[in-house]
């Protein structure tokens, strides 16, 4: 009789754990700008940054995290990350280091 009500207790107690889902956030670019530039995400959602520009090409550069600068994206393209550490993550863009912005990540 225990061990059935410890089982019952266990599978309750993993479907709670698993009922958050992870989210995934757009963040789009236009005009040389990110639109939000400043977003606050739970650990283990995934942003997404699409180029809706018509010529221009950019990227996401966490300059902080990662020293090299990444790869550009271009019009129609999109690059995406999921972040599992908290906290503030600033980045800009490469080719543009007057557009910048910020994801804050919490826990969830």
């Amino acid at each position: 009789m225990k061990i059935k009500l410890i089982l019952s207790l266990l599978v309750v107690a993993l479907a709670c754990a698993t009922t958050s889902y992870a989210k995934t956030i757009e963040v789009e670019i236009f005009k040389k700008k990110y639109i939000p530039a400043e977003i606050t995400i739970a650990q283990g959602d995934t942003v997404i940054w699409r180029n809706i520009e018509k010529r221009q090409y950019h990227n996401v550069w966490f300059k902080a995290e990662i020293l090299e600068e990444p790869d550009y994206f271009f019009p129609g393209e999109s690059y995406s990350r999921t972040f599992d550490k908290l906290g503030v993550h600033n980045y800009e863009c490469g080719p543009h280091p007057k557009m910048k912005g910020v994801v804050t990540v919490i826990e969830q």
